[in-house]
């Protein structure tokens, strides 16, 4: 139903997310660190056709380091 409320509504994190099992509802992580779901078998690059994605899985990249500078970099 809150799709058909807000149908032009932008996605969390943008549109270019590719579908990965990770990032659906239904998974969860085992003792072992592997992914499993409820419907069927869960693989890192794949998806079923009951993916829902959820922005809260994703995990965030670190920001990269930036360079040392000296005041010899700022000199003219």
């Amino acid at each position: 139903m809150f799709k058909m409320m807000f149908p032009h509504r932008k996605k969390l994190f943008g549109e270019r997310i590719p579908p990965r099992c990770e990032y659906c509802r239904f998974a969860a992580k085992s003792n072992g660190g592997n992914l499993t779901c409820p419907y069927g078998a869960a693989a890192i690059d794949n998806t079923c056709k009951r993916y829902e994605y959820d922005p809260l899985r994703r995990e965030p990249k670190s920001a990269p380091t930036l360079p040392k500078f000296t005041a010899d970099d700022f000199k003219l």
